[in-house]
């Protein structure tokens, strides 16, 4: 190649990454740091997100599954703010441990959505969940009402580091102790299937009596009644309240297997809501509550699932 020809080709490919650089800043990307893809409500949010960006041609749409690994989860936040990404969403499983790197990225200009979960400190831009008190006194009232104020009743818990597991045991001990001839055991499911399975057979073999399960997700009331099937239990034959309500849920409901779930949004179309608000330059508020409702018999028809 000439001398000439060498010139002529740099300064056109010099011109065409100029220009490519020009468009690629009308494009903003959201990054999801997503606590675990293997909860269906935590894959489920992921997927909201997905879905309502793809309505908007220049927003670029990016995720990370941490694995319920907190570790992994801070070092693909940072990998997150090393890329420059326009807005962070938040789904942690740590309210105190992913602080540092939120704030990190907060205080370097980019934008966070804490959403569902949330975390200690003030260093991110909204946060966006439902009350999780009230979650844990509707399920408390429904089953102290359901057992006419008498029995024994198994408190099945998401993940301990979780301020949403926290704020729904709260809310529900705080209902449930009005009722002195109420007791209550508590185990721990993680907000996972197979782990509250693996605990409710513990129950099982032990034979431990329960006359009803509050769970903290319907995951875990999945995996409590798939145990209590194996060991040919009938599943309608005691209480059982989960959170989110999901199409599985819906389902148990109408056969009769399930009492009741209380919707609890997966806030992903909030999120996306939000985040196109923050890139218009609007403000936002401090905190989003998105309105949580107990679903039965009576309405189950009545109310779409949130996946």
């Amino acid at each position: 190649m000439g001398f000439l020809m060498k010139i002529l080709f740099y300064f056109i490919l010099s011109s065409f990454f100029t220009i490519l650089s020009a468009q690629s800043s009308n494009f903003k990307t959201v990054a999801f740091a997503q606590d675990t893809m293997s909860n269906d409500f935590r894959k489920a949010q992921v997927y909201e997100v997905r879905d309502e960006l793809a309505k908007y041609p220049d927003l670029k749409f990016i995720y990370s599954d941490a694995e319920g690994q907190t570790s992994l989860l801070i070092r693909q936040i940072e990998k997150f703010i090393a890329m420059r990404v326009d807005l962070i969403i938040l789904g942690t499983n740590n309210e105190e441990a992913v602080v540092p790197v939120i704030s990190k990225a907060y205080k370097n200009g980019i934008p966070v959505i804490v959403l569902d979960r949330g975390i200690k400190g003030e260093n991110y831009t909204t946060f966006i969940n439902s009350d999780n008190i009230k979650i844990g006194a509707i399920g408390a009232e429904y089953i102290a009402q359901e057992l006419h104020g008498k029995g024994e009743v198994l408190l099945f818990e998401g993940l301990q580091k979780a301020d949403v597991t926290k704020l729904r045991t709260k809310g529900f001990m705080d209902e449930i102790s009005k009722y002195k001839d109420i007791k209550v055991i508590k185990r721990t499911g993680n907000y996972l299937r197979k782990d509250s399975i693996i605990e409710m057979e513990k129950l099982i073999k032990e034979k431990i009596h329960i006359d009803a399960i509050f769970s903290q997700s319907d995951s875990m009331l999945s995996g409590a009644r798939s145990a209590m099937q194996r060991y040919k239990m009938d599943p309608s034959s005691i209480i059982t309240v989960g959170c989110d309500y999901t199409g599985e849920a819906k389902e148990a409901i109408k056969k009769g297997t399930q009492s009741g779930s209380i919707l609890f949004p997966l806030g992903g179309t909030k999120a996306v809501e939000v985040a196109l608000k923050i890139f218009a330059k609007e403000d936002v508020p401090k905190y989003i509550s998105i309105p949580v409702k107990l679903i039965t018999k009576n309405n189950v028809e009545d109310v779409k699932p949130i996946f």
